[in-house]
């Protein structure tokens, strides 16, 4: 059995579809043919020269040859030879990107006891992973703390999922995140408060960009459909005054109690709002 050859790391900037490399820089370009092209140039000359040829041949012979040998063997070559050397720079561009922090975000359940969130922070640590932020939403069996975590580049979502778990974690999800994920939720839903204070019926819009997620339509067969099979937490419904309830639906990401709390007072608010302007306007019908 061959033993196995490490793929070389220039090889990894290959495109996944066409197989090409990426086009490097004109001046590495040029040193390259340059290298390889010169000690072959002067092999011919050397060469042609010393025959007895007219000029005029000697000048075809060498202007063939090496036009030839640089398109067969000068630039193949060089390609081939000095890849490493021509593709640094990329090379050197992915590095960065690789160990570039990434933002996850991370929810997990754990014992409400002393300790289990020392234990996720060392598990975490190991990693070379920072918390960011951390929310805590009580829940049936222990508390749900919600991160947002900072880690390597080259730190996968399943090394976060096990470090999670071995720090006492249990039902854990982890999702790639932006650093809007920074903006607490308290920050968020009074930013949205004051736009729903303006405007009531913004409330729906409000709601689903303060939990990232979809309206439904209560009369839809999908909504129908998820509502009989929901068993994850993935549905929310707000009841309103006006208009009766509105669903919300988050795949795959279960709403927290937190979040169903801030939902439901933005709800109150738009509800009060929506009373006082219909009183208003009572009173003032010719206003």
């Amino acid at each position: 059995m061959k033993p196995h050859t490490p793929k070389p790391a220039a090889a990894e900037l290959s495109c996944e579809v066409c197989g090409q490399m990426p086009e490097p820089t004109k001046t590495r370009l040029t040193v390259a043919n340059v290298a390889v092209m010169l000690p072959i140039e002067l092999l011919v000359h050397a060469l042609v020269v010393q025959t007895h040829l007219p000029y005029l041949a000697k000048v075809l012979v060498l202007t063939l040859t090496a036009t030839v040998l640089v398109i067969w063997v000068a630039e193949p070559s060089a390609a081939r030879i000095l890849r490493r050397w021509l593709h640094a720079p990329a090379l050197r561009h992915r590095r960065r990107l690789g160990t570039a922090p990434a933002l996850w975000r991370a929810r997990t359940v754990l014992r409400d006891e002393p300790g289990s969130l020392k234990r996720i922070t060392r598990s975490l640590a190991l990693l070379d992973t920072n918390i960011l932020g951390i929310h805590v939403h009580p829940v049936r069996g222990g508390v749900m703390d919600e991160f947002v975590l900072s880690a390597p580049g080259e730190v996968s979502e399943r090394q976060l999922l096990e470090a999670l778990a071995d720090g006492g974690g249990r039902s854990t999800q982890v999702w790639p995140t932006t650093a809007l994920a920074m903006a607490d939720g308290q920050t968020k839903a009074l930013s949205l408060a004051a736009r729903i204070a303006a405007t009531p019926g913004e409330l729906p819009l409000a709601v689903a960009e303060l939990l990232s997620a979809r309206i439904l339509d209560p009369a839809s067969e999908s909504a129908r459909h998820l509502s009989e099979t929901n068993d994850a937490g993935t549905i929310l419904k707000i009841p309103t005054a006006w208009h009766g309830p509105i669903t919300f639906f988050r795949p795959g990401e279960p709403f927290t109690p937190a979040e169903s709390a801030r939902a439901h007072r933005l709800a109150e608010l738009a509800e009060i709002l929506a009373h006082r302007e219909s009183l208003r306007v009572g009173q003032n019908p010719e206003g």
